[in-house]
């Protein structure tokens, strides 16, 4: 009894053993080659529950990848054309699309693929690197070269029975001596072109100042050249007016002013004059205090004259005092296409315009200046 128990149990491990060993399962993720003797007698590609010989002595099943790979590089140094050097990060997305080819040329390993893959990735960028200039690298050729890349990996990887989906470039930086170098070029070019327009605002500051220089110069001219002709005219006429008074009588003009002589030389000085009795200072000094008689002929007043006119320019005035501007204001003309112009404020203010006052024609009584002292003998 005890015999037919064990070999009963012996027939179902057996039984158990050969279905499980008969059955295998493909997911959606995986594919399978099935070999027999080692030779390879199906592909499944399609996910479910497939049958091979009992035991893996006969027939056995290996599992492949069906998903999307990836392979990355990274701080790879490349060179470009002119001698630069870039550090470049990328990555390449591959998937098994021949599991035959791969089993019977890469032995059905990854980590052959891989290094084979890493072979041609890294000669594919190199070449693609080496024949576009420094600034080809960071302009928008970037998916030509992305594209290029993965076109020169696929003839290879597909005799392994590996299609390249795509290749994609993370990062391209300039390698660190480049990088230093171009930082100084670059802040080269900034510290040249600060000094280009540092200049351009000098030159420009230079010129709006000789200008106000010039301007003010004119301005304060013109300001007393008018000065001096209103001054001189007033004191024209103020000579004209004491003429005009003085002239109506002669006689007592001259008492007036003997009366104003005797004030300044006689009045507590401590001056001891000498004169003859007959003398012209003493002309009126024994009159007793008579005025001489008054002259009824008295001379017509004399008419003012008309002011004379200020010279004025016929050209351009640039403030209204006759000034011409002859200088035109500079302009810079910056990188991006705007001009700079003077400021508001450089421009001379306009001139205010003075009604002239009415001149008064009507005689008045006018105080004569004091008589001159006559000098001591």
């Amino acid at each position: 009894m005890s015999n037919r128990l064990i070999i009963l149990g012996v027939a179902i491990v057996a039984a158990l053993y050969v279905v499980f060993s008969s059955l295998y399962i493909v997911n959606e993720r995986e594919q399978a080659i099935v070999m027999r003797f080692g030779q390879i007698t199906d592909i499944r590609t399609e996910p479910g529950l497939y049958f091979k010989v009992p035991t893996d002595i006969v027939d056995t099943v290996q599992i492949i990848e069906n998903r999307l790979l990836r392979y990355d590089i990274a701080n790879m140094t490349v060179q470009v054309s002119g001698n630069a050097f870039y550090q470049v990060d990328a990555f390449l997305t591959y998937r098994i699309s021949d599991p035959r080819l791969f089993r019977e040329r890469a032995l059905g390993q990854l980590s052959v693929v891989e290094d084979r893959i890493g072979t041609r990735f890294d000669s594919a960028l190199r070449q693609v690197y080496g024949l576009r200039e420094f600034n080809a690298a960071l302009s928008e050729q970037r998916p030509q070269m992305m594209r290029e890349a993965r076109d020169l990996i696929r003839p290879d990887m597909a005799e392994l029975g590996i299609e390249v989906v795509d290749v994609r470039i993370l990062r391209t930086d300039l390698d660190q001596d480049v990088s230093a170098t171009t930082f100084e070029r670059m802040r080269a070019e900034r510290l040249a072109e600060a000094a280009l327009l540092r200049a351009r605002g000098q030159e420009q500051a230079q010129s709006l100042r000789a200008i106000a220089d010039r301007q003010a110069v004119e301005i304060v001219a013109a300001a007393t050249r008018d000065a001096e002709i209103l001054r001189g005219t007033g004191d024209a006429e103020r000579n004209r007016l004491f003429a005009a008074a003085y002239g109506q009588d002669q006689e007592f003009f001259e008492f007036f002013r003997s009366m104003q002589s005797y004030r300044t030389a006689l009045t507590g000085t401590g001056t001891t004059m000498v004169l003859s009795p007959d003398s012209e200072f003493f002309r009126y000094f024994g009159s007793n205090g008579e005025l001489p008689a008054a002259n009824p002929n008295l001379a017509p007043p004399i008419q003012p004259a008309p002011a004379p006119e200020l010279p004025a320019s016929t050209g351009p005035a640039l403030d209204g005092l006759g000034i011409e501007d002859s200088v035109t204001p500079p302009t810079l003309t910056l990188d991006d296409g705007s001009e700079l112009a003077p400021t508001v404020g450089t421009e001379a203010p306009p001139a205010v315009e003075v009604e002239p006052a009415p001149v008064d024609t009507t005689p008045t009584e006018t105080t004569p200046p004091p008589a001159e002292t006559p000098a001591t003998p």
